[in-house]
């Protein structure tokens, strides 16, 4: 839980970071649905309590029924959204298979994310609000984020940042984007069954790993606004290619 509640919005891969979890405790990933599902809930409700007045904000705007600020902001979530739900459908299975843990894979994948991030560090400081090509692009990058190892956070906010985005205001992009994907995941999820609640995993494991994710899920979003906006991003480059390369030759 914890691990989910830090990664999910550190740029490091909350995927790639599981997987090498599950490797360490030497977890066998039958019957961890539930209790993915479960602590990604978890860092839901974390995103929506740090910004529920961002939130609340865009809902009020919504329900105004004009082309304001709010409407356009939720429409260009909405489109960024577009990119990994059409990848997630068509190859979920093709997915699915990545997270068999593949250290090689996830080693080589977070080295990927450390080389989007260290982009992220030369370019050009701008002031730009995301608009509707952005949130395209940012979408497309987003759908790596599939793959275990690929920081769905660093992705979007680096690609902001090349793109010149605003730094805070990217991030809370970046953070209010998963909202849809993760949300319509987890529905899909339950209206399939696919979530198996006679599964061998506790009541009292699924409590302590979603109460883990959601209180450091929150303490890991404040700090990332911050970082993010003081430019720190350069650190987790660092910190994901060492990692990387130790998931590697530890394979």
């Amino acid at each position: 839980g914890i691990i989910q509640g830090l990664t999910e919005f550190l740029p490091v891969s909350s995927s790639g970071h599981l997987e090498i979890g599950h490797n360490l405790l030497g977890i066998k990933n039958q019957n961890n649905l539930l209790f993915a599902v479960v602590v990604h809930s978890a860092t839901v409700l974390s995103t929506m309590v740090i910004f529920r007045k961002d939130i609340s904000k865009l809902i009020t705007g919504l329900f105004s029924f004009k082309w304001n600020d709010e409407t356009k902001y939720i429409a260009k979530l909405l489109i960024s959204s577009i990119p990994v739900i059409i990848i997630g459908l068509i190859f979920q299975n093709d997915i699915k298979a990545l997270f068999s843990g593949n250290l090689i894979f996830v080693g080589s994948m977070l080295i990927v994310t450390a080389l989007l991030l260290l982009l992220s560090k030369f370019a050009k400081k701008k002031e730009k609000k995301v608009s509707f090509s952005h949130a395209v692009i940012i979408g497309i990058a987003q759908t790596l984020a599939v793959l275990p190892g690929i920081s769905r956070s660093g992705a979007t906010i680096a690609t902001g940042l090349i793109l010149g985005n605003h730094k805070e205001g990217i991030a809370r992009f970046s953070f209010l984007m998963v909202l849809i994907p993760i949300l319509g995941a987890l529905f899909y999820s339950i209206i399939n069954g696919e979530l198996n609640y006679e599964s061998q995993i506790g009541v009292l494991p699924l409590i302590i790993g979603f109460c883990s994710a959601f209180i450091s899920g929150l303490i890991a979003c404040k700090w990332m606004i911050s970082l993010v906006k003081k430019g720190k991003l350069i650190y987790f480059a660092i910190y994901c290619f060492i990692i990387g390369l130790i998931a590697i030759f530890a394979a």
